[in-house]
């Protein structure tokens, strides 16, 4: 059986971006294959907060100085993903995010619909 994109055993992404990035971030992750559910398409919640982070000896920052603690507008991003687009979505993830190491964690769904 072919997996239905937007159905089948689905992951959640969610990813920390800065708030003038979330767009073209957005774009790159549906252009992956993220954001499918059912038959919706570009489907996201994007909640805004305040990030923080201390870059150390040996980080490059695309914001902040090494050494200082620096704090940034940030949004939450969460959309859903097809499982077997994991490793596809996380590249596009890391290629699109403008920080050299993006904060981000993806979820396992539980599998309501095995057949």
């Amino acid at each position: 059986m072919t997996a239905q994109p937007g159905r089948g055993p689905l992951d959640v992404l969610v990813v920390y971006v800065p708030v003038g990035d979330t767009d073209a971030l957005l774009d790159a992750l549906f252009a992956a294959g993220a954001g499918a559910v059912g038959d919706y398409r570009e489907c996201a919640f994007v909640t805004r907060g305040t990030g923080q982070f201390r870059p150390l000896a040996g980080a490059t920052p695309t914001i902040g100085v090494v050494g200082d603690l620096e704090t940034v507008a940030e949004n939450r991003v969460e959309l859903v993903l097809h499982r077997a687009l994991r490793t596809e979505v996380v590249a596009a993830l890391r290629a699109a995010h403008p920080y050299e190491e993006p904060a981000f964690h993806v979820l396992e769904t539980a599998d309501l619909d095995p057949a």
